[in-house]
């Protein structure tokens, strides 16, 4: 009998595209993160988490719900934090707020 890994989950469907897609966005990240490409690793990150949590909510995975929601939350106060200090960022806000 061959040792083989049975699949638990079904391919090509919309979960599977995302979960693929999502996952290459975040590898993505993390080269950017590793090459210190900053803010816009933070936007390859959130948008790969995005996609993960999408697949965690069609899953009803409660663990990868948390997880991904809290990263989600964590990034997101990271690039909010980086539009609010800075006086001409790359999205062209100009902000005078200081923090």
């Amino acid at each position: 009998m061959p040792n083989q890994l049975d699949k638990q989950t079904p391919i090509h469907t919309l979960d599977w595209y995302v979960k693929w897609i999502a996952s290459l966005i975040l590898l993505f990240g993390m080269l950017l993160t590793a090459n210190n490409v900053y803010p816009i690793n933070l936007i390859f990150h959130l948008i790969g988490l995005c996609g993960w949590f999408f697949v965690a909510l069609v899953w009803n995975d409660r663990a990868l719900i948390i997880i991904n929601a809290v990263s989600i939350s964590i990034l997101m106060n990271g690039l909010l934090r980086y539009v609010l200090e800075c006086k001409n960022c790359f999205l062209g806000i100009t902000n005078n707020v200081s923090i």
